[in-house]
């Protein structure tokens, strides 16, 4: 991960930017997560893994790659599973929204983040089936 460190809030925390290297970053423009104090933010998470779309036609398999690859992010930024408070799931079709649930249910059952689910239109590469993002709430020491 590429690291570049920001400006500052109005409480005086530092704002650390990750990126991952992913295809659209430079791009477009962003970043892969943003921490800012407590807060620890994801940008949409897909299952795309060197540049290219993983588990084709698998919307359970691409969720759980998608949560993987957040969880990476989050961790860079020092936090973990038990930090996330809220999740977004973008998903492509009313399909596969039982599939969906479950994969994130494996991973953020314990948990319970406060969580959206929303059927869109598509995503970026019609081989996205999902997208994920996640906040996570981690108090400075």
């Amino acid at each position: 991960m590429t690291v570049e460190v920001g400006g500052s809030p109005a409480d005086g925390a530092v704002v650390t930017r990750l990126g991952s290297g992913g295809p659209w970053e430079a791009v477009y423009g962003y970043s892969r997560v943003v921490r800012a104090g407590a807060l620890a933010i994801t940008a949409g998470c897909t299952s795309t893994v060197d540049g290219r779309v993983a588990h084709v036609g698998d919307a359970a398999a691409q969720t759980a790659q998608a949560i993987r690859i957040g969880l990476d992010a989050l961790a860079e930024v020092g936090a973990g599973p038990a930090d996330v408070v809220r999740t977004r799931m973008y998903v492509t079709d009313r399909l596969f929204v039982d599939e969906v649930g479950r994969a994130h249910n494996a991973v953020f059952g314990p948990v319970r983040p406060v969580a959206t689910m929303v059927v869109v239109a598509g995503l970026v590469d019609p081989d996205h089936l999902v997208e994920v993002e996640m906040e996570a709430w981690v108090p400075e020491p």
